[in-house]
């Protein structure tokens, strides 16, 4: 008998995240490993009158095409992959990893070409979404592997999940759609600063220009579970939208490596310095994968306290309610940021243990939580 958690979760994706209509395009994709998830979101799909592109992707595939592809064959775009995301109307990705370790192996330099490679796909995808032309959402089906980065039995693991999304509660909707109005709240006061600055207690203090950007609410309609306001910063200010240090809370993985104490110096928004105690070469590898590597795309504050440990997966780590993540590369053109890249990295700086949110000079958090009540804090 499939998890009841399971159909509540293809529920929430389908007739929320990505508001599906009948006889739109949805694409569904994800490894093998999760097909219990599958099986429940296409079941939904096919009810709500979707017409489902289907596809399988085992992550064993891609580790041996990158391992083992010509450069040739690394470069090449696939034009039936660029006309999908030229047509669809919706797409969900399933994430299911049996081993988040496998790309490990993979020599970067063939990592950032076939990243470098994919850039126009992205922008397409990217520029379609800021349109409002494509809704997407990304979700996690729980496993042994994820579970063990995350140091947790699978079942406790399971049960992380699920209530990072609320999925144990009645009625997950209404606490999103409550979620959803209390950041739009914070996200009218944000959109009003010229400048917003982040200190913590481990010496990080960065100023980013966000005039005239647009910050933009998550609240479960583009990655599942949600929690987060996000930005681009200005790179056509002045001082370049991002200057000062950051020293990253927590490990950051891309393609299976774990880059831990992360510190990156930034000067008129670009990346002059960085630092990483592990995997400092493949972190500077991923830094010089295209023009826009170096450069911020996206700056944002996590607001799902019902998240609260690291777990090694992005999608959890950086929704952590009193922190706030950076990701170098690629940003989203809907908020204003023109930079274009490969490479889109999340990293993640923890504000709870001694850190300031500042807009224009005034504190709107401390130590994790938002000065003003009517902003998004613990669900009871």
């Amino acid at each position: 008998m499939r998890d009841p958690n399971l159909d509540r979760l293809a529920r929430v994706l389908v007739h929320y995240s990505t508001a599906v209509k009948p006889g739109q395009l949805v694409r569904l994709s994800g490894d093998p490993v999760g097909l219990p998830l599958l099986e429940a979101i296409h079941e939904e799909l096919i009810l709500a009158g979707a017409h489902v592109d289907l596809r399988m992707m085992p992550d064993t595939m891609q580790e041996f095409f990158l391992g083992h592809a010509s450069d040739e064959q690394l470069k090449y775009v696939s034009p039936i992959a660029a006309f999908t995301v030229e047509k669809i109307d919706a797409s969900i990705s399933l994430w299911a990893e049996t081993n988040t370790r496998s790309m490990t192996g993979i020599d970067p330099a063939r990592q950032a070409m076939a990243a470098a490679a994919r850039e126009p796909i992205m922008n397409t995808f990217m520029q379609r979404a800021a349109e409002a032309r494509l809704r997407w959402v990304g979700t996690l089906y729980p496993t042994a592997a994820s579970a063990q980065d995350a140091e947790m039995s699978l079942r406790d693991y399971e049960k992380f999940v699920f209530q990072a999304g609320y999925l144990d509660r009645e009625d997950p909707v209404a606490i999103w759609r409550d979620i959803a109005a209390r950041q739009e709240k914070l996200v009218a006061r944000l959109n009003q600063c010229r400048e917003v600055r982040f200190r913590a207690a481990n010496g990080t203090d960065v100023t980013v220009d966000v005039q005239g950007m647009k910050w933009i609410s998550c609240a479960g309609e583009s990655n599942f579970p949600d929690g987060e306001v996000f930005t681009g910063p200005n790179l056509t200010s002045a001082r370049g939208g991002v200057n000062g240090y950051v020293r990253f809370s927590f490990p950051a993985v891309h393609h299976g490596r774990e880059v831990t104490d992360i510190e990156l110096w930034f000067e008129n928004g670009r990346v002059v310095k960085c630092h990483a105690s592990r995997n400092e070469d493949f972190l500077k590898r991923m830094l010089a994968t295209d023009e826009g590597a170096s450069r911020v795309g996206e700056v944002a504050i996590g607001t799902n306290y019902n998240i609260s440990q690291y777990t090694r997966n992005t999608l959890f780590d950086e929704k952590i309610g009193g922190t706030f993540h950076m990701a170098v590369g690629a940003g989203y053109p809907e908020t204003g940021n023109t930079n274009r890249s490969g490479l889109h990295w999340d990293m993640v700086c923890d504000l709870r243990q001694g850190g300031e949110i500042e807009a224009d000079g005034q504190i709107i958090s401390r130590d994790g939580r938002f000065t003003d009540p009517d902003w998004p804090a613990p669900v009871a």
